[in-house]
Parts: structure tokens; sequence; C-alpha cells
């Protein structure tokens, strides 16, 4: 409000104040005189307004009325008037002034009380938009702390996230000056945030001054730090985290209501983290899962292309029960055109079989052109394989076997793999039993071979794994290596493709769900 000419202002009075002076003034032609009482002894008192024509230095008034404000004494001095006594002036305007007073200090305080408010309406909506925009949750992290500070004038501030696989609290993002910077282990009984962590409750804290802060005349910075709870839909809600503040800028102590204020964007931060955690698992379930349909395709591919084998009339089938598997089988063109075939089941499934299968592929690929002898290749893949297996606790069984159409012979050797059969033109078959313990049991004068005639235009050689009969229950009460066996003595006559294809039918692919493990087949004819 502006002052007309000849007053005297002299403090800074409030808007209602000045207007109840000049309307006391214009009303009874009022000369007033505003004092503010010295609160020292021998002190002047100090002119808060004077009208004009009021000498406000010397000039004693002709009536005098006092009331309270902010916590001292304000004089209210009437030098003349024209319309009513200086007394009754004086009596009527004390009373006006100390309310306007009043009134302006309340206009102040809700004033302020709204300004934070709308602080904190605003910093929650910046919050709630920074939450929603990110995926990267350090820096968003970051960021909502550093409006935090700024909201609550803090010097410092950190948000720490627990980590469930090492159980662990990790700092996720501070800001301001330097502090601790982890990890902090829960269960520490002397750390703050580990209690609050566990505790799952806020705490308002001050820190004792150190030496050069007392001599300085300072104390320690208050602390407040609030646990980050998640509450999901349904079930109990947990703490996943500690929001912390350490010291404020105007060296005061933080309050209840900068707590509630915290503990509101620790619940929006709690919210963000989970599903920031549910974000991050489900993509790394699906990157999982590409690299495993990769790895599964890549397997795949280190198996023989049937089709392109010219050597032989051969089919072969590998059925993992996860993406990858530990079955494979082999084939290999070899001198004098003989057939090499084999066929191996790495105990166990999934990726660690499946590694023990590719460094067995590869190895056998090299040893069975190496020598002539089966038992030979079996002998230099325990070799090569002993250290591997015996760290992993694996083990495979393998059946190797050589065809030699001219000699008409199958030469053979089986580490411990039962399922190898020779069937017979006229429905006979014979197992091809094991001469030897698997691979990884085996001691070093371990393998031996066998042999048998071969009918080269009538015999096939049939190997498959345990799994393929694993999944099989017949009506009957037949064993399910009989039906297997059953079925191909049924097809002898058929391809070697549509043998496979019969066996496979057996336990159609709704049936992959009780697979308890990897389904191969392989069936060639010369």
């Amino acid at each position: 409000m502006s002052v007309p000419p000849g007053r005297l202002v002299l403090g800074a009075l409030p808007d209602p104040v000045l207007r109840t002076l000049t309307h006391f003034e214009q009303a009874f032609g009022a000369v007033v005189r505003l004092k503010q009482v010295a609160r020292e002894p021998g002190a002047a008192d100090e002119v808060l307004y004077a009208s004009a024509g009021f000498d406000h230095a010397d000039e004693d008034p002709a009536s005098v009325a006092a009331f309270s404000h902010a916590g001292g004494e304000v004089l209210v001095e009437i030098g003349s008037a024209d319309n009513a006594t200086p007394s009754a002036v004086c009596q009527a305007l004390a009373p006006a002034l100390e309310l306007a007073f009043e009134s302006s200090r309340e206009i102040e305080f809700f004033t302020s009380e709204l300004s934070e408010r709308f602080e904190e309406i605003n910093l929650l909506y910046s919050i709630s938009e920074t939450l929603g925009s990110t995926l990267d949750m350090d820096s968003g992290a970051r960021k909502i702390l550093s409006e935090v500070r700024d909201v609550m004038g803090a010097k410092r501030g950190s948000l720490w996230v627990h980590r469930d696989d090492d159980d662990e609290l990790v700092l996720a993002a501070e800001v301001g000056e330097d502090g601790r910077a982890g990890p902090i282990s829960p269960h520490d009984p002397d750390a703050i945030t580990s209690m609050v962590f566990r505790e799952g409750r806020s705490i308002i804290a001050s820190r004792r001054p150190t030496s050069a802060e007392r001599e300085a005349g300072g104390g320690g910075d208050s602390f407040l730090s609030v646990p980050i709870r998640y509450s999901p839909g349904s079930g109990e809600s947990r703490t996943v985290g500690v929001v912390n503040l350490i010291g404020r800028q105007d060296g005061g102590r933080f309050s209840a209501a900068n707590q509630k204020l915290l503990a509101a964007i620790a619940t929006q931060v709690g919210a963000a983290i989970e599903n920031n955690r549910l974000v991050q698992e489900s993509l790394s379930k699906e990157r999982m899962a590409r690299e495993m349909e990769l790895a599964h395709d890549l397997q795949m591919k280190l198996l023989p292309a049937v089709e392109r084998f010219e050597a032989a009339q051969v089919s072969a089938r590998v059925q993992p029960t996860e993406q990858v598997g530990g079955d494979f089988y082999q084939l290999f063109e070899l001198p004098e055109g003989r057939v090499g075939v084999m066929l191996g089941d790495v105990s166990l499934h999934g990726f660690p079989s499946a590694l023990i299968m590719t460094l067995t592929i590869s190895a056998a690929g090299i040893y069975a052109r190496e020598t002539d002898s089966p038992a030979e290749v079996l002998r230099q893949l325990d070799d090569a394989l002993a250290d591997e297996l015996a760290t992993t606790e694996m083990y495979l069984t393998v059946f190797y076997g050589v065809i030699d159409r001219a000699a008409g012979t199958l030469v053979y050797s089986n580490a411990g793999h039962p399922h190898a059969f020779a069937v017979h033109e006229d429905g006979t078959y014979e197992r091809l039993t094991a001469t030897d313990p698997p691979v990884g049991f085996a001691g070093p004068d371990s393998y031996g071979e066998d042999s048998l005639s071969w009918n080269a235009e009538d015999d096939l050689l049939f190997l498959f794994t345990d799994g393929l009969p694993d999944t099989l229950r017949s009506p009957d009460g037949q064993k399910p290596e009989d039906l297997v066996l059953d079925t191909v003595v049924r097809h002898r006559f058929s391809s070697p493709a549509q043998i496979v294809e019969a066996l496979f039918a057996l336990a159609p692919a709704e049936a992959s769900g009780r697979m308890g493990d990897d389904r191969t087949a392989l069936v060639l004819r010369l």
C-alpha cells in the first residue's frame, strides 16, 4: 500500500495496519504515532509510523495506549484529533491495530503454509512423473533425491535399496556432501540405516557435534531416515530400502511434517523399485529365453544333417526335455566305404549336460577319423572328458559302431548304453550289449569291442535313449521298451524316416510335458 505525502513509515508495516491507520486519520482527523518499545534497558523506542504534522522525535502525545505484538509492546500515541477526543481515538485505535497486526501474522502464516503444501504437492507430482517416465532406476532415484533435498532444505540425501541375492543394502543414489558409499549389512547393529530397514519405522535423530563444531558454536546435524516399503495388492507389505536426509541448510531439526512427506515419497519410490525389479526380472527371463532358444538352435546344428548323409539311409531325431539337452548322435563316412555311427546320452539334462554333449561331439569327430577301432575311440573320449566329467559329477553312455559293407560286419564298443539293437529281416532283433561302463566311470584298462555279421541289404541298426520309452504307457501292460521294439519290427520294411516318425508318434507332442529325460532315436540301413 502506498503512503500519502507527509507520513513517515519507518517500520515494515503490513497493509492491514496501514489501512487501519489511514481510516482513523481520515475519520477522526487524528494525528498518530506508533512506537516499538525497546527490549533492552536504556535503549530508545523505535518509531514505526508517524502522521503528517507529528514531530515524532520530541512532541509529547495527548493520549497513549499499548498492545502486545510479536512478543513485544507497541505504543499507540495520539497527538490530536478533530472529531473526537484523543483519548477516545487512542482507546479505539489500539485494539484495532492489534487485530490488524494479528490478522497480518495469520495471513503470513497461512500463506507460508500454503506455499509449503503447494511445494510438497508439486514435489509429489514431479516424483510421480519421474517414476512414470523412466525405467532407469539409478538416474530416476538421483533426480528424485535431488528434488527432495532442495524442497526440505537438506545438506545431503541418500537412497539405499535392499539386494536380495546377497542380502545387502546398496547405495542407489546420493546427492550433496559425500557420505558412506556402502554396501551396508541389514544386520549392522551400529548403522541407523540398517536399524530403520530392520524395524521398518522412521526416526529423527541428531548427530553428535565434533570437537571442532562445538568450539565453533555449532551442533550436530539433524538426521531423518525413513523406510521404503512396498505394499502389494494382496499380501503383507515389506521394506525394500531406506531413504535418508542428513543436515538442514538452516541448521535446524527435521520436523514431523518432513517425516510425513518423506514417508509419502518413500511409498511411491517403493512401488517404483518393485516395478523396476519385476521389469528387470521379466527382461532377464525374456533374454534368457532368447539365449536358450539360440542355444537350442546351435545345438541342433551341431548334429549331422541326416538328409545329406550319402553313405547310408539314416534318420534321427533329438528332442530335449528342456531347450538344450545331453542326447546326441554322430555319423562318419570312413575310408573303404565303412560307416561310423555313434549315439550318446549324458546323465541329467539341461545346460550342463549340453556342454558335455558339445565337447563329446567335437572330440568324437577327431578320434573317429584317427583310428579304425571303436574301442580306441571310446578310450580316447574317456581320457579327454575325464576331468570335465569329474568336475560336473556327470557321466555319459555311448554306443559307437562301425559297419563294413564289404566285410559284412558290425564292430562296436558300448560304454554302458543299454538301448542299441540290430533288427533283422525276419523280425528278430538282438541287443548290442554293453562292453564297458559309461564314460566317466571306466578305468584305464577299459574299452573292448564286439562284432556281429551284418547283412547290408536287410539289417537295421536301431539306437535310442531311455527318454523315448519313459513316456510310454501300454494299455495291455507291455513293457515300454518292448513297445518301442515292436514298433520298429512292424515298420522294418519302411524307410528309416518313417520308422522314426512312428516311434515319436507313440508319445505325441502333448506327452512332452511328462518327459523326464531327453528323447532320441536313430535308425540306419545301408
